[in-house]
C-alpha cells in the first residue's frame, strides 16, 4: 500500500482527496498548512506528495522546494485552481520547483488517481533502472 501526503489548505479539497484515494488503496496523510506537511515528512515516509500551489503563509512551489529537498525523490503532484495567471503557467511553474505532474482544480477522481499512479511507478521503475 502506497502512502501519499495531501498538502491543501481547504479542508474539503483534503477530504475528497483522501476519500478518492483511500477508496483506491491508497493510506493517506493530509494536513492543512505548508508547515505542518514539511514536519509530518520529517517523521514519515511518504511515497508521493500532493500540493496546493496556492496557500497562505507558504506557498506551494516553495513548499514542493522544501520537500525535493529533504527528499529527493518524493513523487509530486501540484494541484491548483487558482486564477488565470496560475492556470496558464503552474504546470511549468511547478515543474521547474521539482513537481512531477500538475491538475487544475477541479478535477475527476480517475485523474487524480491515474497520475498518483503513474508518478509512484515511475519513481519506483527509475529506482529499480538505475
Amino acid at each position: 500500500m502506497s502512502r501519499v501526503l495531501v498538502v491543501d489548505d481547504d479542508k474539503f479539497v483534503r477530504i475528497s482527496i483522501r476519500a478518492v484515494l483511500e477508496t483506491a488503496g491508497y493510506d493517506v496523510d493530509d494536513v492543512g498548512s505548508a508547515r505542518e506537511g514539511l514536519d509530518l515528512q520529517r517523521l514519515t515516509s511518504f511515497d508521493a506528495a500532493i500540493v496546493d500551489l496556492m496557500m497562505p503563509h507558504k506557498d506551494g512551489l516553495e513548499t514542493i522546494r522544501e520537500l525535493k529537498q529533504y527528499e529527493a525523490d518524493l513523487p509530486i503532484l501540484a494541484i491548483s485552481g487558482g486564477g488565470d495567471i496560475v492556470r496558464k503557467n503552474f504546470v511549468k511553474a511547478a515543474e521547474m520547483f521539482g513537481a512531477n505532474a500538475a491538475l487544475e482544480k477541479p478535477f475527476e477522481g480517475e485523474d487524480l488517481l491515474s497520475t498518483v499512479a503513474n508518478i509512484i511507478a515511475n519513481k519506483t521503475c527509475t529506482a529499480c533502472c538505475a
